[in-house]
């Protein structure tokens, strides 16, 4: 399993000491340094079975400047949305925890984490 984590973030340190307590075996994405590609988030988002404005923080100052909180949110929209995530990586939320299984889960919680060692 791979996790993308910003090491500033409390949930994500949360997930790793979890991942960690459980003896789980995962590998550390810094997304912020190692810039997930727009096929990536496609990818990751088919995992998850989201749409990219699901998993977008609209408080961040980069999604204020884009106006993103303006933007639609429907299949047209969908490729423009996850160019901003892949130009702006701080705009993906996180954790996310890619797990063995090919599917993924928003790690914010125990419970999902949980979710994901289960899979």
């Amino acid at each position: 399993m791979e996790i993308w984590i910003n090491p500033a973030c409390s949930k994500c340190r949360s997930a790793i000491s979890l991942l960690d307590a459980e003896g789980a075996q995962y590998t550390v994405r810094r997304y912020l340094e190692d810039v997930p590609a727009e096929d990536e988030i496609r990818e990751v988002l088919e995992r998850l079975g989201l749409e990219p404005w699901d998993i977008t923080r609209t408080q961040e100052a980069a999604a204020e400047e884009l106006g993103l909180k303006e933007w639609p949110r429907d299949a047209e929209a969908r490729d423009r949305w996850i160019a901003a995530l892949a130009a702006h990586p701080k705009l993906i939320q996180r954790p996310i925890i890619t797990a063995d299984d090919g599917t993924a889960v928003v790690a914010r919680t125990e419970d999902a984490v949980r979710d994901a060692l289960s899979r």
